[in-house]
């Protein structure tokens, strides 16, 4: 039996990393159902899949926040959800087809493995114990509603999806947030680590992109411009966000804290993933006919993906300010990926990418020179750390 964790600032450990690269793998099978099917349908799959996929690795973030990792008894409970959850990512291009139930089966043990440990490692602390049962309910049901689907139509099957995410997802919004912990550093690294092991996803993508077609200078340029628009998703994170976000959740106590943890993280992230998944997608197809008009759906995620990262973040800094800044740097960068959408279906796909790139070094340039006194100080209190 784990006991909860000192109250302490962990690392995240190697098997917690293991963990998120089968999610990850996970994502990538995610541009895959895109890729198979590159319609308004398939974008509408994938990204039922998407949050589907991120609610249970959400969960064990929260986990293992709390919880000891190395402990026998969570050591061996997240090698089981992690091979539960590599069949469903199997599953994955096929989850609104033929392997539904299978999809739905393995996604279920991965819930009831997140219940089960967090309840048994919670022994000994009522408040805790009793914040596991007021949300057990829910993501169960969703579980359950994600099963049934595999045994219906299309139509209906996507409707119970949208319900079981609504429900085990969203669901503990309603909940209450007594008794919860958190660990700050740790979920801080934790859900930084995914977000990096996404956007290698994403130059993955590039690669296989640049394999199936000749390796042209188009080709190349292309390339390194999706290169830059990843580094330019890196920038955008590390250089000024998680740091900032901890000093800001350091200010806060009680359930104000996580609260604020909470949507910033296990909510507001999951766009930042979204959108990193769909310039994954795009890539593939933008490398694939540099020369042509992209299709609406691939255009879509070629604007629209990192459009959903920057508005993101802004409403980050809304939920942090309480306040909607209209005129802020990463919502008008996020409004003009955007606008780019239509020009990205006339224009050739090469050119659509060159656009979209030139919105994040003009975000970038604005970034470093109006935030640069805050950007020092926060590499500065970063720099005076102790290790």
């Amino acid at each position: 039996m784990s006991e909860l964790l000192a109250e302490r600032e962990q690392r995240v450990t190697p098997l917690e990393l293991f963990f998120d690269l089968v999610f990850v793998f996970a994502f990538t099978q995610v541009t895959t159902v895109l890729s198979d099917d590159p319609t308004w349908r398939g974008l509408g799959h994938g990204l039922l899949i998407l949050g589907a996929l991120w609610w249970p690795w959400a969960s064990f973030a929260w986990l293992t926040n709390s919880v000891d990792p190395d402990e026998a008894l969570v050591w061996g409970s997240i090698l089981v959800a992690s091979a539960a959850m590599f069949v469903a990512a199997l599953a994955v291009p096929e989850a609104f087809g033929s392997h539904g139930v299978v999809f739905g089966a393995f996604f279920a043990v991965v819930v009831v493995m997140f219940l089960a440990v967090y309840a048994l490692s919670a022994h000994g602390d009522r408040a805790l114990l009793e914040a596991i049962r007021r949300i057990a309910p829910l993501p169960i049901a969703g579980a359950v509603l994600i099963l049934a689907a595999g045994f219906v139509d299309d139509w209906l099957r996507s409707l119970l999806w949208l319900a079981a995410i609504a429900i085990g997802f969203f669901g503990p919004l309603f909940t209450g947030l007594e008794g919860w912990r958190l660990h700050l550093a740790h979920f801080v690294e934790r859900h930084g680590l995914i977000v990096i092991i996404a956007i290698g996803e994403s130059l993955v993508a590039i690669g296989i992109g640049a394999r199936v077609t000749a390796l042209s200078a188009a080709v190349i340029v292309a390339a390194v411009l999706g290169l830059g628009v990843a580094a330019a998703f890196w920038l955008g994170y590390f250089d000024y966000f998680p740091r900032s976000a901890e000093r800001v959740l350091a200010a806060r106590s009680g359930t104000a804290r996580i609260a604020l943890a909470r949507d910033l993280y296990t909510y507001l992230h999951l766009p930042i993933v979204a959108g990193i998944v769909l310039f994954a997608f795009a890539m593939k197809k933008t490398l694939a006919h540099v020369g042509a008009e992209l299709d609406t759906v691939p255009a879509v995620a070629l604007c629209g993906g990192p459009a959903l990262m920057l508005l993101a973040f802004w409403a980050m800094r809304a939920r942090i300010g309480r306040a909607l800044r209209w005129r802020s740097g990463r919502f008008l960068a996020g409004a003009a990926c955007l606008l780019l959408i239509p020009v990205a279906t006339r224009v050739p796909a090469l050119a659509a990418l060159a656009l979209v790139f030139a919105v994040w070094v003009a975000l970038h340039a604005y970034e470093l020179i109006w935030w640069r006194e805050s950007r020092a100080e926060i590499r500065a209190s970063r720099s005076a750390a102790p290790a």
